[in-house]
């Protein structure tokens, strides 16, 4: 899929707290309540976050990852969190891929990749288990 390739070409900028002027993502960011509740207003399911901070191969410091069960809802969930982070965080993507297709659509906001998956995508790429090293954090309802 596009989506891995992206990633695994693709390398982390320096650390936030290297930067002057640049806070580091924590658990609690704006950004990534944002997303969540973006995700969760368009019924989304089975949200998981993944803090990367401290694997040093990761392309971002969190991934956020979801289901929905229908490509109609998956434009819906990327096309709301598009929207939301844009008008409560001023922030567009650096990329995204796959809303032609709305089995797996990447939002990637920098140290912030999304991940909406069709249930059958996800199962298959197993995202969860590759970054297995990662803390891992349920937003269900």
């Amino acid at each position: 899929m596009e989506q891995l390739a992206l990633l695994t070409n693709r390398t982390k900028t320096a650390p936030a707290d290297s930067r002057p002027g640049v806070k580091r993502l924590t658990k609690n960011s704006k950004i990534i309540k944002t997303i969540i509740a973006a995700i969760q207003e368009k019924k989304g399911a089975h949200i998981v976050s993944l803090d990367l901070r401290k694997i040093n191969e990761a392309v971002a410091d969190f991934f956020i990852i979801c289901e929905a069960g229908s490509q109609p809802q998956i434009r819906a969930i990327a096309d709301n969190i598009q929207h939301q982070v844009a008008e409560k965080c001023e922030e567009k993507p650096y990329h995204h891929e796959g809303s032609h297709t709305a089995q797996w659509v990447l939002i990637d906001y920098v140290n912030v990749v999304v991940h909406v998956m069709h249930p059958e995508s996800r199962k298959f790429y197993r995202l969860e288990e590759m970054w297995s090293d990662a803390t891992s954090l349920e937003h269900d309802e």
